[in-house]
């Protein structure tokens, strides 16, 4: 059996945003605290559904998680004024390798902690569109529970029709993108380091390889023999 499904995050996996997803959800944490959010407690929630990890850091921080609408709601508005003003890119050779793999039968699907419309607007800005130039996009609102639950990889695999978890690729940035593959079954478990995680972050979560960058993937499927054929 071969790999017929590539199921990879987005921002700091295939779409470089410069990092400002985590930065304005801490400002928003914070300021809704009146203290900074510190580092170690944000990361363990990079790669999650941004309201549940708003939530998360509101409760483990002391806060009122019944504010957590009101938080998301002033993050979202930043949010979207701030990409709209920034320049997302796809990482250098993530456009040419979906290109590769999709011409050789592999389908391409995203899946992320965002809401659809910020992910629509994050594809908008790198020149991509659903169904064009990649197979399927899964959000946070299509499944009951974000990253580390299998049901973003789950839900790629309905919207591609992909059945098999032997034919499935999982990549991303984070230990949470890592976790969620694992738990899904995937073949392969690819940590990519053009994000949030370090190298150390990654490899203490259980992954099958850790890679460069996505653009590094044609060429692991090619060694491994696991393109279609």
């Amino acid at each position: 059996m071969t790999v017929s499904l590539l199921s990879l995050d987005m921002a700091g996996t295939t779409i470089d945003e410069g990092g400002v997803v985590y930065d304005l959800l801490a400002r928003c944490v914070g300021d809704e605290l009146g203290a900074p959010v510190p580092a170690e407690v944000l990361a363990p929630w990079t790669g999650t559904d941004k309201t549940e990890a708003i939530r998360g850091l509101l409760t483990e921080l002391g806060g009122d998680p019944a504010r957590t609408d009101a938080v998301y709601a002033g993050f979202a508005a930043q949010l979207d004024a701030a990409y709209a003003a920034a320049t997302p890119t796809l990482f250098p050779g993530v456009r040419e390798a979906m290109v590769s793999l999709r011409a050789a039968g592999v389908k391409v699907a995203l899946q992320t902690g965002y809401t659809r419309p910020v992910a629509e607007g994050l594809l908008a800005k790198v020149g991509w569109e659903v169904g064009t130039d990649i197979d399927a996009l899964a959000t946070s609102e299509l499944v009951t529970a974000s990253r580390p639950a299998p049901y973003l990889v789950f839900r790629t695999m309905e919207l591609t029709g992909i059945r098999s978890v032997d034919e499935v690729l999982v990549a991303g940035d984070t230990p949470n993108d890592l976790a969620a593959g694992t738990a899904a079954g995937a073949r392969f478990v690819v940590g990519v380091l053009t994000g949030a995680g370090s190298a150390a972050d990654l490899g203490r979560s259980r992954h099958t390889h850790l890679v460069g960058g996505v653009a590094d993937i044609p060429a692991l499927l090619h060694s491994a023999s696991e393109l279609p054929h």
